[in-house]
């Protein structure tokens, strides 16, 4: 076990230098942040100069990703070009709202998927399953940025049920949450609908029947109850993906979270904003998807010596 702790642990931090490399470099093909900054007036080139060496961006590349790095693993990812502020400031400060909209879109996804895949599975063939199919694909479709802008337009604009943009209390969550959670909800309840059917041709569901339990009790305690292990593993690696879905749907609900302070960075070419923003959200995504498989090491021991799946 300690050979596969320290095979994944090795091949994260490799990942992180991977992604840190590539972000630093996209970055700087952006553009000069220094010709934004002053593009309100026009500076002299001393200005122009002495604003670079400030910056840092007199160095050559090279030397900038070294002194990045090295700031890096002592948890310092520099100040913001724009306003001065550290940048793991500015993440405290919006990741609480970050999250809260993930959770939230989370929450909406199981509220939603796993009824709808339960009844397909037990109602394999009829009219609900047929409608449980469909309602999946078109989850699967819809991007969520579209899906947003329908919601504000139904529920904010035309019937005022909910305020369509900012955070000042619970009810601005709903809608941001929904648009978020529906896509993933059409994934999952394929996803427990496909667990459900071979969970439910088991032997000890037919054993559990013979008993005389209830249908519903096998269903749920006997049924879902194992169904929804391969269905946790996946809400774990798609955890990311419920951060990378934030970014546009904050944009769309001027949402005060991370998603909204990057885009405003992209387009102010704020680099050390940048930079930390998307390399934090990587560490996140990179820590549960560490975690989901160190599980996967703890319930199969094949994956521990090297032949499981996600080898």
């Amino acid at each position: 076990m300690a050979a596969f702790l320290i095979r994944r642990l090795l091949h994260s931090v490799f990942v992180v230098l991977a992604i840190t490399l590539v972000i630093f470099v996209l970055v700087r093909m952006t553009g000069d942040p220094v010709s934004i900054m002053f593009q309100a007036g026009e500076p002299t080139k001393e200005a122009i100069t002495e604003l670079r060496k400030n910056l840092g961006l007199d160095e050559p590349v090279h030397v900038q990703f070294g002194l990045y790095l090295k700031d890096m693993f002592t948890g310092n990812f520099g100040t913001s070009f724009r306003t001065g502020e550290s940048v793991i400031d500015m993440m405290k400060e919006k990741m609480g709202a970050t999250l809260l909209l993930a959770f939230g879109g989370m929450f909406v996804a199981l509220l939603i998927a796993i009824p709808v895949g339960i009844i397909s599975a037990v109602y394999r063939g009829s009219v609900a399953d047929f409608f449980g199919r469909i309602f999946s694909l078109l989850g699967i479709s819809f991007p969520n940025f579209w899906l947003g802008i329908m919601l504000i337009i139904i529920f904010a604009v035309k019937l005022g049920w909910f305020p369509a943009s900012g955070y000042e209390g619970l009810e601005y969550l709903v809608l941001p949450s929904v648009a978020l959670g529906l896509i993933l909800s059409g994934i999952l309840a394929r996803l427990v609908r496909s667990s459900m059917l071979e969970v439910m041709n088991q032997q000890y569901i037919n054993t559990a029947r013979s008993k005389g339990i209830k249908e519903w009790l096998v269903i749920i305690k006997h049924g879902l109850r194992n169904a929804l292990i391969p269905t946790v593993t996946f809400i774990g690696l798609q955890f990311g993906t419920l951060l990378g879905g934030t970014v546009i749907i904050e944009q769309v609900f001027s949402w005060p979270g991370i998603g909204r302070m990057l885009i405003d960075a992209i387009s102010q070419r704020d680099f050390p904003v940048i930079q930390g923003s998307v390399i934090i959200l990587s560490f996140l995504m990179i820590f549960v998807n560490l975690l989901v498989d160190i599980s996967y090491g703890f319930i199969d021991p094949r994956i521990r010596q090297g032949g499981g799946k996600s080898e």
